[in-house]
């Protein structure tokens, strides 16, 4: 049986990640992130509560707006459903821990951040700053000592200074700068597997490269630009989840 618990952090995930998606539409338009209706997206109409359920809203919509009938971009219930379900895996990690919480809200400035990116291929500031300090904080309670804490951030100043490297040598074309110190907040986030997520994301990048120049027209010459903070935050998630470890999975040593 699932644990209540597990049942309503899943529910607070989906509406954080509601909330989420108000902010990366509002931030930087001057509209404020708690005043004022959410409204449709194609025909401007003040969308009614029965809309704003997330996830049920567009299920039982059939993925259309009830006011005009469009179809609504399924990025928003899918980013509901993967936070739902990161609150629940967290718990199922940590239990109810004093990390938990810390751990949850670098999770929704997470989803912010890569949301931001995949919309204006660029990381906000602002909230970049809050997912470091948030991402230390997590780290400083999950390791077990000082030397332990010293070391991830030691790892996870070299990942931000490779990447860094990176944005220099290429000008900007390989990667943008912003994700240096948004690399430094995941490997906090994660802790000892930092490197292995960091091999991740990479691996995971360059299949998803390839599928993306395998599907350009026959004859189209031109790039595929991707951001790639998506890529970081999968890796180091899922590193982290499953807690693999890169020289295990290399060598298949226990």
């Amino acid at each position: 049986m699932i644990p209540v618990v597990a049942i309503i952090l899943f529910i607070l995930g989906t509406i954080i990640a509601s909330f989420v998606g108000v902010i990366v539409c509002r931030l930087g338009t001057g509209q404020g992130f708690i005043k004022g209706r959410s409204s449709c997206d194609v025909c401007s109409a003040t969308l009614g509560l029965s809309s704003l359920v997330p996830v049920v809203s567009y299920v039982l919509s059939d993925g259309r707006a009830r006011c005009c009938g469009a179809r609504i971009s399924p990025v928003a219930p899918l980013s509901e459903l993967l936070l739902g379900g990161l609150f629940v895996l967290s718990y199922f990690s940590l239990g109810l821990t004093l990390s938990l919480a810390p751990f949850l809200l670098s999770l929704s400035l997470l989803l912010a951040l890569v949301l931001y990116d995949l919309s204006h291929q660029i990381l906000p500031l602002s909230l970049l700053f809050v997912f470091i300090v948030s991402s230390i904080v997590t780290d400083f309670l999950f390791s077990p000592s000082l030397s332990e804490f010293s070391s991830n951030i030691l790892t996870a100043f070299l990942i931000a200074t490779f990447l860094a490297l990176i944005h220099f040598v290429s000008r900007g074309r390989a990667m943008g700068l912003a994700d240096s110190p948004f690399a430094f907040g995941l490997a906090l986030l994660v802790g000892h597997p930092a490197f292995t997520g960091f091999v991740f994301s990479f691996w995971i990048g360059a299949v998803i490269g390839i599928v993306l120049l395998l599907r350009r027209p026959v004859g189209s010459r031109m790039g595929v630009e991707v951001p790639f903070a998506p890529y970081l935050a999968a890796g180091f998630l899922f590193a982290y989840f499953t807690q693999w470890n890169l020289t295990t999975l290399i060598t298949g040593s226990p």
